[in-house]
């Protein structure tokens, strides 16, 4: 494995990173407080290009490989300050414009993945419901075939963008007596069609700034035209979903890891307490020392993990293993944080409280912690 990024990739990352912390990071906190969706940061980063990273140039993207995408993404988490935009972003490109790239028909990818890439529309990605969580084996949405329709009846809870989306992939129950595998398939749902309802945004412990909602669907009709692959193939097209959402959005976490470890190198060089730089307290040292250490190996399991989808590998397991780590990591890093820079850490208007809120979502979304360590054990033959 040859993990040296070529002069293109490191300039595509530096820019991003400028980029972020120049544009977007203008009254977050305030942002935070009030749950609200910054729509302009959005328009930026579609003029960027980070909507479109993944997109082929043919459909209004940058062509970006899934390595070259990794190493952005990273970037714009360090350099983003807004942890619920950036969620947005990931919710966006991995539920619902990658969907489309890998299993849309051309009539399908020319109608939507333009307007995607170019942020004219908002994706979002709609597979949880109120009794299937963690096990998306037992969702009951329907999907009843009439003629050249489908009709659709069930919820949808907690889906990211809901509020703000204007197409959702569905996943809905296709044939009763199968399972998840072979009895699930994906739609494309556009907003406002007659049937479906979205609810008012949810109230979150973090992630403010990234609108999330309920979906309600009634008698909902769907064109045929509107299924996503083929009938059935829910399963490949959620695992696809998960392969590059445990790779991309977790590479953004790589980002605010450093990005805290950072402010806290600075504080620990700059807060004496009893005659000395607090730095200075193995105490102190060692919690950074573990960021550090965390950051690194949690950077070489994505880039493994992209150097092998390149060379067109199953990944189900390094990315499995890799978000378990880095979302754990992540939790662990703001907390520490908050721990070092003592009550001052404690206050909203550091914004590191703030991290500690956002952090948490990370070990509970793409498959909880829990989840994770089933898909290890699976692999391990237990």
């Amino acid at each position: 494995m040859d993990f040296e990024f070529t002069a293109e990739q490191l300039a595509i990352a530096r820019e991003i990173k400028a980029f972020a912390k120049k544009e977007l990071n203008l009254s977050v906190l305030e942002r935070d407080t009030e749950s609200r969706f910054d729509r302009d940061g959005w328009k930026k980063c579609a003029e960027f290009g980070i909507l479109g990273l993944p997109i082929p140039s043919e459909y209004g993207g940058e062509g970006a490989d899934i390595l070259t995408t990794i190493l952005a993404m990273e970037s714009l988490g360090n350099g983003c300050c807004d942890n619920g935009l950036v969620h947005s972003i990931n919710s966006h490109l991995w539920g619902c414009s990658i969907p489309l790239l890998r299993f849309g028909s051309e009539e399908q990818k020319e109608k939507y993945l333009p307007a995607l890439s170019k942020g004219q529309i908002i994706g979002a990605h709609a597979v949880t419901e109120p009794d299937a969580g963690s096990d998306v084996f037992s969702i009951t949405t329907s999907a009843v075939k009439t003629g050249d329709s489908y009709i659709l009846n069930g919820s949808k809870s907690i889906v990211s963008n809901g509020p703000i989306a204007d197409i959702v992939i569905v996943f809905a129950v296709t044939d009763p007596q199968r399972s998840f595998a072979g009895g699930v398939s994906g739609f494309i749902v556009e907003a406002g069609i007659p049937g479906m309802t979205i609810g008012s945004p949810l109230k979150k412990m973090g992630l403010n700034t990234s609108p999330i909602s309920e979906i309600f669907f009634k008698d909902c009709k769907i064109p045929q035209l509107q299924l996503l692959g083929k009938e059935g193939f829910g399963t490949g097209i959620f695992n696809e979903t998960m392969v590059w959402e445990r790779s991309c959005l977790f590479a953004c976490h790589i980002g605010t890891m450093e990005r805290i470890l950072d402010e806290c190198i600075n504080y620990a060089k700059s807060r004496k307490q009893f005659g000395r730089f607090i730095g200075s307290y193995q105490a102190v040292s060692h919690q950074m020392s573990d960021m550090k250490m965390n950051i690194e190996l949690g950077r070489l399991m994505l880039h493994k993990i992209g150097w092998l989808k390149l060379q067109g590998k199953k990944i189900m397991l390094e990315t499995a293993i890799a978000k378990l780590f880095i979302s754990e990591g992540l939790k662990k890093a703001a907390l520490a944080a908050v721990q070092i820079h003592g009550a001052y850490g404690y206050m909203a208007e550091m914004g590191i409280e703030k991290e500690v809120r956002d952090s948490v979502a990370a070990t509970i979304y793409s498959g909880t912690s829990e989840i994770q360590r089933n898909i290890i054990s699976k692999y391990l033959g237990l």
